[in-house]
């Protein structure tokens, strides 16, 4: 009844990976021609950064690990 249980178990991990990669890889594959450019590079660079910034600061004044 159990005979491949433990393999199908060992699979799941290969599987999450393998999706979250194909997702990865489908999202910014439209973005791949604007970084071409240097102006359009920097611009889209830019927006990743503020938004990592962002939403680090939102996160600490959320659960209360700095006193900004």
């Amino acid at each position: 009844m159990f005979d491949g249980f433990w393999d199908n178990v060992f699979r799941y991990p290969r599987y999450l990976i393998t999706i979250l990669l194909g997702v990865f890889l489908n999202a910014f594959a439209p973005l791949v021609p604007l970084l071409k450019r240097p102006v359009t590079f920097i611009a889209i660079l830019g927006l990743f950064l503020s938004s990592l910034v962002f939403l680090t600061l939102t996160l600490r004044a959320m659960l209360g690990l700095s006193t900004i």
